[in-house]
């Protein structure tokens, strides 16, 4: 248990560690934010697969390939419901207000909001890592996800300080949508823990949010800003070092 805490502090962490970031380089170049972004989809790729979709084939027994075909399914479906009531990112805060530094207010703070409830699910896929009992798969899947969320901690900082939010509240904005990460964690692991039963697809599920993510979210993302080719090698790269670290801790 000591573990599971401490992994969700440092998933939630990892957004605050990026707002941080987003301080200190507030005009980051598109570029570079697309790389680093392209390597944490890489490195969730590679734990959505080996550590959530192929143990819940292995945990599924008998109707194992059935429950992780519905459980992704589940999962991507939950969050394109998430993404009509609340749009992410790239449909919020666009370059054109990043540019121009003319962001509405009630759009950033919703912006914001929509951080907050995408990193519910992302933590509960970390808690239900943890569920399955495999502590190095488990600790794989939670790093992918703190990596992906230092960007995104990154990107939340400069559209608020451009609306004229001041920087101490900015920061605990940021920090606000790491806490939801903390809880999703928890949530996670405690439902699975309590319910062996629903580990298969509990995994397949949280294996097709990350998925989701990734398909809908990060690569279109990285790949709007004319860095398309670095984003390609950087999300290949993301991806082999999770499977060396994946073969490492095995």
């Amino acid at each position: 248990m000591d573990l599971v805490l401490l992994t969700a502090l440092g998933v939630g962490g990892a957004t605050v560690f990026g707002s941080l970031i987003g301080f200190v380089f507030k005009k980051a170049s598109h570029k570079f934010s697309d790389i680093v972004l392209s390597f944490a989809a890489g490195v969730m790729l590679a734990a959505a697969v080996l550590g959530l979709i192929l143990p819940s084939l292995d945990y599924g027994g008998q109707f194992g390939l059935l429950i992780t075909i519905v459980g992704i399914f589940a999962g991507a479906v939950c969050l394109n419901l998430i993404d009509k009531l609340v749009p992410h990112l790239h449909k919020l805060v666009g370059p054109e207000d990043e540019a121009h530094h003319n962001a509405n207010l009630s759009k950033v703070l919703l912006f914001v909001a929509a951080i907050a409830i995408h990193n519910l699910p992302e933590g509960i896929a970390a808690g239900v890592g943890f569920g399955s009992e495999n502590t190095s798969q488990a600790l794989i899947i939670a790093g992918g996800i703190a990596l992906q969320n230092i960007p995104e901690g990154m990107v939340i900082i400069g559209p608020m300080l451009a609306a004229g939010v001041s920087p101490r509240k900015t920061f605990v904005c940021a920090m606000l949508t790491g806490v939801v990460e903390v809880m999703g964690t928890l949530i996670g692991y405690f439902a699975v823990s309590l319910a062996s039963a629903i580990l298969p697809f509990a995994l397949a599920f949280a294996g097709g949010t990350m998925l989701y993510v990734i398909s809908d979210e990060m690569i279109p993302e990285t790949h709007a800003h004319g860095s398309q080719r670095g984003a390609t090698y950087a999300l290949l790269v993301g991806f082999c070092v999770m499977l060396v670290t994946d073969i490492l801790l095995g």
